[in-house]
């Protein structure tokens, strides 16, 4: 019997969803080009390292320093990583990584915005720059003057030009040149302060339990009541 002729035209192609595998396979290197790793944040003057960043947020996390061993591993390590390096309660992992994505939205704590650092030491200082009032209808602009809180490099004169000045966050002025703010060091002459690098700077204080939270709350509160009762 003569072999039968299949010609090209009549082969079909197979179906996509006949092969799962290489469907899946695809779908799977599309979304691996899809998600990006998270970034890097670049350290600040205030915030060079990992053991800074560890002692500022507090919690006691500054004791685990020598674990989390560059600054790329603390942005990049997952909380399963960081058990496995000891970094605990789970609470504490929490809390750093919530704090690792603040500092990388660029949300940081007091002094966070600040350039000029020696020594973990930041200087700040009120003074006075040309302030335009613009006046309602009024296409002019009559100059005045306004205080603001800048930093300035610890020990030395000021000597940026006005465009340059860029108010620190976080900090207000008091009567006429008092720097008011978490944290601040007076400094010789009254019109500058520091503040320095320190154990929990930006520490979130944890909320204070009553009757033992609220799983329990109810069941200690009828035991105090019974107590109370018996007592009478």
């Amino acid at each position: 019997m003569a072999a039968m002729l299949v010609k090209p035209q009549q082969l079909r192609s197979i179906p996509s969803f006949l092969l799962p595998f290489a469907h899946s396979q695809g779908q799977a290197r599309c979304f691996h080009q899809q998600v990006k790793a998270a970034s890097i944040p670049p350290p600040t003057p205030f915030v060079p390292d990992t053991q800074t960043f560890l002692t500022l947020i507090g919690r006691n996390l500054s004791q685990h320093a020598s674990k989390i061993d560059s600054w790329r591993a603390l942005f990049t390590l997952s909380s399963a990583e960081l058990k496995e390096l000891g970094v605990d309660p789970p609470r504490s992992r929490r809390y750093l990584l919530r704090w690792r994505e603040k500092f990388r939205k660029g949300q940081f704590g007091v002094g966070g915005d600040i350039q000029h650092v020696k020594d973990g030491k930041a200087e700040l200082r009120v003074i006075e720059v040309p302030a335009p009032n613009r006046r309602k209808g009024l296409a002019t602009l009559t100059p005045g003057t306004k205080k603001i809180i800048i930093n300035v490099v610890p020990g030395t004169s000021e000597t940026i030009v006005p465009e340059q000045h860029v108010p620190v966050k976080g900090y207000s002025i008091k009567g006429a040149h008092t720097i008011v703010g978490p944290h601040v060091l007076p400094m010789k002459g009254g019109r500058s302060v520091k503040i320095e690098v320190k154990e929990g700077l930006w520490e979130e204080r944890r909320g204070h339990k009553i009757d033992g939270g609220e799983r329990r709350q109810a069941e200690v509160r009828a035991k105090r009541r019974g107590e109370e009762k018996r007592a009478r």
